[in-house]
C-alpha cells in the first residue's frame, strides 16, 4: 500500500498548483518566471538533500541525452505550457486537462517500458477521458474554452506523461535527488530567453516558495517513492 499512498500525497500537493500559479499570474509575473523559480529553487533543494545523503553525481555521457530531454519536456515544457494554460482557460480547466496524461501514458508505457494494457486499464483510463470531456464541455465560471486553453492543456499533459516514461527509466539509475538535481536546472535554464522579472513582495515569494517547496521539491519526492514502488501506468490513473 505504501506505493499508492506516496502517489496519493503527491497528487494533493500537485492539486495546489493552479491556485498557486493563478495567484502569482494574477500579481504580475508570467507564466515563464513562474516556471523558472519553480525550477531552479527546487534544483538547490534537491541539490542540498542529495549531497546530504550523498547521492549527487555527475550524469554518464549515455545519460545525457535522455536526461536532457526529460529537462526539456518535464521541467520546461510541463511547467510553462501549464501555467500558460491556466492563463488562457482558468485554473479547473487547466487541471482537468492535465489529466489526460493517464491516456498518454497507458500507450507510451505499452509501447517504451513493456506494461501490458489491460481491460481494467483501458477502462479506467476511458473513465478518466470522459471526466475531461464533461468537465470541459461544462464551461462555467472562470473557464474560458479555446484553441489556446485547450492546447497549452494537453501540451502540459504530454509533458507530465514524461515523468512516468521518462522518469520510470531514470529511477532505475539515479536516486530521485540525484536525477532532479540535473533535470531542474537544465530545464529551468532553458526558460531564460523567454524571462522577464517582476517586482515581488513577499505575498509573491510565498507563493513562489510554496510551488517550489510543497508542490515540487516534497511532491516529486513523495511521486518518486511510489513510482518505485508500483507500475507507471496505474500510478497515473
Amino acid at each position: 500500500m505504501a506505493g499508492p499512498l506516496f502517489v496519493l500525497a503527491a497528487a494533493v500537493l500537485w492539486g495546489l498548483i493552479g491556485v498557486q500559479s493563478a495567484e502569482l499570474l494574477g500579481a504580475g509575473l508570467s507564466p515563464y518566471e513562474i516556471a523558472f523559480w519553480r525550477a531552479m529553487i527546487a534544483a538547490v533543494l534537491f541539490a542540498a538533500y542529495g549531497s546530504v545523503r550523498g547521492g549527487l553525481r555527475v550524469p554518464r555521457g549515455t545519460d545525457i541525452p535522455m536526461l536532457g530531454l526529460f529537462a526539456l519536456l518535464g521541467v520546461t515544457l510541463f511547467y510553462t505550457a501549464y501555467n500558460l494554460a491556466v492563463e488562457a482557460g482558468g485554473v479547473s480547466l487547466a487541471a482537468i486537462l492535465l489529466y489526460t496524461a493517464p491516456a498518454i501514458v497507458a500507450v507510451l508505457a505499452h509501447v517504451t517500458l513493456g506494461e501490458r494494457l489491460t481491460t481494467v486499464k483501458v477502462g479506467l483510463v476511458a473513465l478518466t477521458l470522459l471526466g475531461v470531456v464533461l468537465v470541459s464541455v461544462g464551461g462555467g465560471g472562470g473557464v474560458t474554452i479555446s484553441a489556446a486553453s485547450i492546447g497549452w492543456g494537453l501540451l502540459s499533459a504530454f509533458g507530465y506523461s514524461t515523468y512516468y516514461i521518462i522518469g520510470k527509466w531514470a529511477l532505475r539509475r539515479w536516486t530521485a535527488p540525484a536525477m532532479y538535481a540535473v533535470v531542474m536546472p537544465v530545464g529551468g535554464l532553458a526558460l531564460l530567453p523567454w524571462v522577464t522579472f517582476s517586482d515581488k513582495g513577499a505575498r509573491e515569494w510565498l507563493f513562489i516558495l510554496s510551488l517550489a517547496v510543497l508542490s515540487t521539491f516534497l511532491a516529486y519526492a513523495l511521486y518518486a517513492a511510489g513510482l518505485a514502488r508500483m507500475q507507471a501506468s496505474k500510478a497515473v490513473v
